[in-house]
């Protein structure tokens, strides 16, 4: 069988896999892309932009009802059906557009996933492909759950192109994706049933924080119930019953639809990484600080299947830049990410950057930790807001910040002003010293500090 040859084989279409490819292909190098899903990746299409194209309106929604009565007459109605409409304006054109600007480069576009023959070696749409270099960027997909009925489970894919959002919901899972689902379907409309396996939502958020968005998303009408176990999830005619255990106690509840927000895993299960010599565990393809797999030197990793990586498109783009830079130098550039912010976007948004609480604690033997719910602050006093809180953690000795921690409707926008006073290691001094425009929730930092 002929051999197809190529300098640089990328594997995933997204943010980090484009740009390798974009690259190396300005270079001067051969480049081929191999995707099993449409062009342009989970964000584009499937992830970030379309929930943030749909969120918007529910934003606007949400303000309408704060304010109600105190000059807004009435609150608006979300008409799901339009919001998709509009949504589209935003995803439809992606796939083509990657595809037209990738192939216009000179790269060769495939559209299924390559599996490993060996080292260098895969195949593709019943073609042999021979790369020099193979780089892995094929991102994450829900983690799948294991009981039975769970095939009747849908995604959060499933959920951002719903024709019709249906009047009742179950959402497993409270992590950030399961937590911006159900406040995006219960603001327009929808019964919300979170069904969590731990004992609190957002785990990888501020636990104190992470308690006042409970409250506030119990208000939103949305119920939960924790230390949940899953036993079997049946399909009606129309509906889907779920019956589970909590405290010993069996439960029983019928949705229209069920979703599993349950985390997401590395996207590595059909690449065949074995016959590749490729290392990887459950955190993903296994790099050194060259983003190297450490099986395989002629296999690199980047993006959110790395083991490295944060499951973050902003960090993404950054370790697609380092890839680039180590295949045309020879391991030149190593890893060297400063502190990267996270936000789950619900209404408030809660965003967090550097150290937590805890960590700050054992890792320093002094530290300050403010922590406050400050609804009468002026910013959320004029917007009819219920809750506004924070917890900045600051080294007492040098009064540098550690970490913050922010519930706020722009919480998204503030925690970047506290990722660059910590990536700076700017003082607590220093930092009010600067002046802000005012009245802003920007300025409001330089109280929490």
């Amino acid at each position: 069988m002929k051999i197809i040859e190529f300098d640089i084989l990328v594997i995933g279409s997204g943010i980090a896999g484009q740009t390798v490819a974009k690259t190396c292909v300005k270079e001067g190098l051969t480049v081929a892309i191999a995707d099993n899903r449409e062009y342009g990746g989970t964000c584009a299409n499937r992830g970030c932009d379309p929930k943030k194209v749909l969120l918007g309106p529910t934003e606007i929604w949400e303000s309408a009802k704060k304010l109600n009565k105190e000059g807004i007459t009435s609150i608006p109605k979300l008409n799901w059906k339009k919001l998709q409409k509009f949504k589209r304006k935003f995803t439809q054109p992606v796939p083509l557009a990657r595809e037209k600007e990738l192939s216009g480069l000179g790269i060769k576009l495939y559209h299924q996933s390559p599996k490993f023959i060996d080292e260098n070696t895969l195949s593709i749409e019943g073609k042999t492909i021979r790369a020099q270099k193979i780089v892995i960027a094929t991102g994450q997909v829900p983690r799948k759950l294991n009981f039975t009925g769970s095939k009747f489970l849908k995604s959060s894919d499933d959920f951002l192109k719903l024709k019709k959002l249906p009047n009742k919901i179950i959402i497993i899972g409270a992590g950030f994706v399961g937590m911006e689902l159900a406040h995006m379907a219960a603001r327009a409309g929808s019964k919300v049933l979170v069904l969590e396996v731990g004992n609190r939502i957002l785990n990888d958020f501020d636990k104190d924080l992470s308690e006042h968005l409970l409250q506030v998303s119990k208000q939103l009408g949305i119920k939960f119930n924790f230390n949940v176990e899953i036993s079997k999830l049946k399909k009606l005619r129309k509906n889907y019953v779920v019956n589970y255990i909590v405290d010993e106690k069996k439960h029983s509840q019928k949705a229209r639809l069920i979703f599993n927000t349950a985390g997401r895993v590395p996207s590595i299960d059909d690449l065949n990484l074995k016959k590749g010599n490729v290392h990887y565990s459950k955190k993903g393809v296994q790099v050194n600080e060259y983003l190297q797999n450490t099986g395989n030197p002629n296999v690199y990793a980047c993006g959110d299947v790395s083991d490295h990586s944060l499951p973050l498109s902003p960090l993404s783009s950054v370790e697609a830049v380092i890839v680039s830079e180590n295949i045309l130098h020879n391991n030149r550039k190593k890893i060297d990410i400063a502190v990267v912010p996270t936000v789950a976007f619900t209404i408030p948004n809660l965003a967090s950057v550097g150290l937590s609480e805890e960590v700050a604690k054992k890792r320093y033997k002094n530290v300050i930790v403010n922590y406050q719910s400050v609804p009468y602050w002026y910013n959320a006093k004029r917007i009819n807001l219920e809750e506004y809180a924070y917890k900045i953690i600051i080294n007492e000795r040098t009064k540098i910040i550690l970490g913050a921690h922010i519930l706020s409707p722009y919480a998204a926008e503030t925690i970047n002003l506290f990722t660059m006073a910590i990536n700076m290691e700017l003082t607590t001094d220093a930092l009010k010293s600067m002046i802000f425009t005012y009245p802003t929730w920007a300025n409001d930092i330089k109280s929490m500090i």
